[in-house]
């Protein structure tokens, strides 16, 4: 829900600024901007707590640009504000929300991450680019070549803080914030606040403003279908239900890099425009399947979680389950693709014997059982299933009972009888991207806290 309370023109951010909102077809503040953006024009340091999807960017960018606004261009060369991001498409995204918010206002934004060339960002940070949106490997890598200056930083902005900690980025954030002058303002995003990120918190933010809104509770505009089947049927019933859905863009979540492009080219071969979104792919790759996807040339990206981090894609329509998430918090995650901006969205989820224990997890964030559907006309109790219907069906340790394959279904193994299966501990859903590393290599247990920075945050 919206607060009709204010319009951005209440924010008194420029001309310019409002019409390049109106530009970008935004109407009224969402509930974090409406919040948010007040506080940080006050120069507050701000901790927002929000899932993904809820206008964050906005928020911390909007009031960035009117504190660029309000100064001469050519007295604020160099950066002067900094976003730290977990990945590389968030990254991105973050960049060319600046753009295009930005334009005709001077401000320069470049975006820093791995996986591409150094020359290209080292040419535009020695330009005096004002505003960066990196991945903490790559920047600590360039402030250690000597790349960047980040003696005159106004703003920082650490934008899902709790995946960055999930990614391992901690230790190599703290090593940045050693290169931070201490008179700045602090602002930090996270939908969830693990103790890590508490603690990081402290040390970073000074008398923080707390905004928050919607924790963890998922898009109401999204409702929620499961189906239960054999784990050796999911493509088949996959391939099924494609075509009974409408016809927006589907983005279909996997557990492993591997289960990704396998099922994409399954499903490419068999008359679905697919890509897959999975850290093998060269970032050139990874923004051809983006790009397409938000255009239509593909109705279908298949991704795994990490890769999916930072799509800011509104016109999703379904988003699938193709493997249930390790954790509550990841499926508000994934479902958060769909059911942005007010739209509606629906979540199906594919629900195996050994996904029990999770689903009811996941239902009790819900707040209500996931609806169980049936796909008319699909044979749930095939045995033969199609090749490659088995693809890296690796089982979990301590999952229970595996799937029967060998002999005839009992009542037990019956898609809609008694699920008996444990909890699924899966691979992590986070694990870290390729070409982009903390560090640039595994991540140091160092747990000393940088010197705390000024008492009295910077004014707007």
């Amino acid at each position: 829900m919206k607060d009709n309370t204010l319009s951005f023109q209440n924010f008194d951010l420029g001309s310019t600024i409002e019409a390049n909102i109106r530009d970008m077809g935004f109407t009224e503040p969402t509930p974090i901007q409406s919040q948010a953006i007040p506080a940080i024009l006050d120069g507050k340091d701000v901790m927002g707590l929000a899932q993904t999807g809820t206008g964050k960017t906005a928020a911390f960018v909007l009031p960035i640009l009117k504190r660029f606004s309000a100064k001469p261009a050519k007295a604020q060369r160099g950066v002067r504000h900094l976003v730290l991001a977990p990945t590389r498409e968030l990254a991105e995204q973050i960049h060319e929300n600046a753009i295009a918010l930005g334009r005709n206002t001077g401000m320069r934004s470049v975006s820093v991450y791995g996986g591409v060339g150094m020359q290209p960002q080292i040419n535009k940070l020695r330009a005096g680019y004002q505003f960066v949106a990196a991945c903490p490997g790559r920047l600590l890598d360039h402030i250690q070549r000597g790349n960047i200056d980040l003696s005159k930083l106004e703003t920082l902005v650490l934008d899902e803080a709790d995946h960055m900690f999930d990614m391992g980025f901690l230790p190599t954030i703290r090593k940045i914030l050693e290169h931070l002058p201490k008179n700045r303002q602090n602002l930090l995003f996270s939908a969830t606040m693990p103790k890590e990120i508490e603690s990081l918190a402290r040390d970073i933010l000074c008398d923080p403003v707390t905004v928050r809104v919607g924790q963890l509770a998922p898009a109401e505009t999204v409702s929620h279908e499961g189906y239960h089947v054999a784990d050796h049927h999911k493509t088949r019933l996959l391939m099924d239900l494609l075509p009974r859905l409408d016809n927006g863009s589907v983005l279909v979540f996997t557990r492993t890099k591997h289960r990704a492009k396998q099922l994409a080219q399954k499903l490419e071969k068999s008359g679905h425009k697919s890509a897959s979104l999975q850290g093998n792919l060269s970032q050139n790759r990874r923004k051809e399947a983006i790009d397409g996807f938000r255009d239509g040339a593909y109705r279908v990206l298949v991704a795994t979680d990490i890769a999916a981090r930072g799509i800011d894609i509104s016109r999703v329509t379904h988003v699938v389950n193709f493997d249930v998430p390790d954790t509550p918090e990841a499926y508000t995650h994934r479902i958060g693709r769909t059911g942005r901006a007010s739209r509606t969205g629906c979540a199906h989820t594919l629900i195996t014997r050994k996904d029990t224990y999770m689903i009811r997890s996941i239902e009790r964030l819900l707040g209500a059982p996931i609806n169980r559907c049936e796909l008319g006309g699909f044979d749930y109790t095939e045995r033969n299933s199609a090749p490659g219907d088995d693809m890296d069906n690796r089982q979990p340790r301590n999952n229970g009972p595996r799937e029967n394959k060998g002999r005839p279904a009992r009542s037990g193994d019956r898609p809609y009888g008694k699920a008996t299966g444990g909890r699924s501990n899966g691979e992590r859903a986070y694990g870290k991207p390729r070409g982009e590393k903390p560090g640039g290599g595994r991540p140091s247990q160092n747990r000393s806290r940088p010197q705390n920075r000024r008492g009295q945050s910077a004014s707007a």
